[in-house]
C-alpha cells in the first residue's frame, strides 16, 4: 500500500495515529513548523516493550520463545505484514528531520513482507527452540483484524534515498541476543508491575 492508500482505522488506536498525522500536517501549514509524517510499520529491535502484547505482538513472541512458551499464532496464520529493524527506522528518521524536500510530506516505511506462521518458523528458527500453534481469533481481536499489509515505501526511497537494510532475519537475531542477555531485567519489571497493579486493584 502506498501514500494514497484510503485510510480506514478499524481501532481507537489507528484513529488516534491517523488524527495525529493530521494535526501536525495542520500545524506546520498554518504556523510554518517542519513536519513529516512517517508511518511506520511494525518496528522492532532491542528494548522494544516485550512484557504484553499491547504494542507489539512481536515483542510478545520474542519473549514467549525465549521462556520456551508456545507461540499462538491467530486465524489462518497467513496474514501478510512487514517488519523495519530500530536501526532502518532511526535513519529513515534522521533523513526526514535533515532533507528540506521531506517538509510537508508523508512516508510510508516497509520491509520485506512475510506471512505470520512463516514469521513464528523464522522467529524458532532464529532462537534454536520453540513452537508454535494455529489457534483461531478471539472476537475481541477478530473484529479489529486487517488482514494483509505491507507498505510501499517507493516514495521515501526515490525522495530520500531510504530503504531497509537489516535483513528480516538477522534483525531478529540481534534482537533474540540482546533479550537473551537481558531477559531477567525485563522479566523483573514486568513482574513487579503486573504484582504492583493487581494489590493497587485490590486496594481500590
Amino acid at each position: 500500500m502506498d501514500e494514497k492508500h484510503p485510510i480506514a482505522p478499524v481501532d481507537v488506536n489507528g484513529i488516534n495515529k491517523a488524527a495525529g498525522e493530521q494535526y501536525h500536517l495542520l500545524y506546520g501549514k498554518i504556523y510554518g513548523l517542519k513536519v513529516t509524517s512517517l508511518r511506520l510499520t511494525n518496528t522492532y529491535g532491542p528494548r522494544m516493550r516485550i512484557k504484553d502484547a499491547r504494542q507489539t505482538f512481536l515483542g510478545w513472541w520474542i519473549r514467549q520463545v525465549i521462556e520456551g512458551e508456545e507461540i499462538q499464532v491467530y486465524g489462518t496464520g497467513k496474514q501478510i505484514r512487514d517488519f523495519n529493524f530500530v536501526d532502518d527506522v532511526v535513519d529513515a528518521m534522521l533523513r526526514a528531520a535533515v532533507e528540506p524536500k521531506a517538509i510537508g510530506e508523508v512516508y510510508n516505511l516497509g520491509g520485506e513482507p512475510i506471512g505470520l506462521a512463516d514469521l513464528a518458523k523464522l522467529l524458532i528458527e532464529c532462537n534454536g527452540t520453540g513452537s508454535f500453534r494455529i489457534v483461531p481469533f478471539p472476537r475481541e481481536r477478530e473484529v479489529i483484524d486487517i488482514g494483509d499489509y505491507y507498505g510501499s515505501y517507493e516514495k521515501i526511497r526515490t525522495h530520500l534515498g531510504w530503504e531497509p537494510k537489516v535483513p528480516l532475519k538477522d534483525g531478529l537475531k540481534r534482537t533474540l541476543d540482546y533479550y537473551k542477555k537481558f531477559l531477567p531485567y525485563y522479566s523483573w519489571f514486568a513482574h513487579f508491575y503486573g504484582g504492583f497493579t493487581e494489590l493497587t486493584a485490590r486496594e481500590e
